[in-house]
């Protein structure tokens, strides 16, 4: 047996109309229309073929707790990334704050509306 791949990575959301607009709006993705019905709201989007990211409306345990100001030094998802002058640019307008990596490559990290953290690279 052997690990083949990762198929999503799941984030908690308080405010799913404002997670939307971050998710759709400034980052592009579009949901998936095939998500079950459960009983918790939510949305999934499709990152690329078999790999997805899936929101939450559901209550955050660790609300309140204090989070690194890098989210480097935070558990985060990486996401690869086709463009990402387009994606500072995004960000910027969104008045979406983000740090670059402290690695020296072509990588940042912000924080959804709810604090997750994600990690964009240039591929």
């Amino acid at each position: 047996m052997r690990i083949t791949g990762i198929l999503h990575a799941t984030f908690l959301t308080s405010d799913l109309s404002r997670s939307r607009a971050f998710y759709e709006g400034v980052l592009g993705l579009r949901p998936d229309p095939n998500r079950p019905a459960m009983s918790y709201g939510g949305v999934w989007y499709d990152v690329a073929p078999n790999q997805q990211i899936h929101l939450m409306l559901l209550p955050d345990p660790e609300a309140g707790l204090q989070r690194p100001a890098h989210g480097g030094r935070d558990r985060h998802v990486a996401l690869a990334v086709s463009d990402i002058a387009k994606l500072i640019e995004r960000l910027n307008q969104a008045g979406i704050a983000y740090t670059l990596s402290q690695s020296g490559r072509r990588a940042l990290f912000c924080r959804d509306p709810d604090g997750n953290a994600l990690e964009f690279i240039a591929t």
